[in-house]
């Protein structure tokens, strides 16, 4: 019984961090963040919600609330294009829903900005109201 139990934990532990790790998506850094912006290599996903992203997101950004099904349309057509997804600041989660809509439609270098609108104003960067 213990010749099958040890290679089925072993079997079930690597199962399960594979899970684990498949949400996480790296972070840019916020100087990162406005170089990629300058150099026009970015695409943004403001996953805040419409309401919020009227009164001010960062400029270029994709209200994803309003254009999540036709994101596939809004984003460029090079699949390793630089994406990144973000909301409101540090503690908010729902940038992983433009992470995953990015993923789902083959992006390979997704990133989260996890400072999000809230950061970036804080930081005095230059926001852009309206739809």
């Amino acid at each position: 019984m213990k010749t099958l139990l040890l290679p089925l934990i072993a079997c079930l532990a690597l199962v399960t961090s594979a899970f684990a790790g498949s949400d996480k998506v790296a972070d840019i850094s916020h100087d990162e963040l406005k170089a990629a912006i300058a150099s026009g290599q970015v695409a943004l996903i403001d996953v805040n919600g419409t309401d919020t992203y009227k009164e001010g997101h960062i400029p270029g950004a994709i209200d994803f609330e309003a254009n999540q099904a036709k994101l596939a349309t809004l984003l460029p057509a090079d699949k390793s294009t630089l994406v990144v997804a973000y909301c409101g600041n540090e503690k908010c989660g729902a940038y992983k829903q433009g992470v995953k809509a990015a993923e789902k439609l083959g992006y390979t270098n997704v990133q989260h900005y996890s400072k999000g609108i809230a950061g970036w104003k804080k930081a005095g960067e230059p926001t852009q109201k309206g739809s």
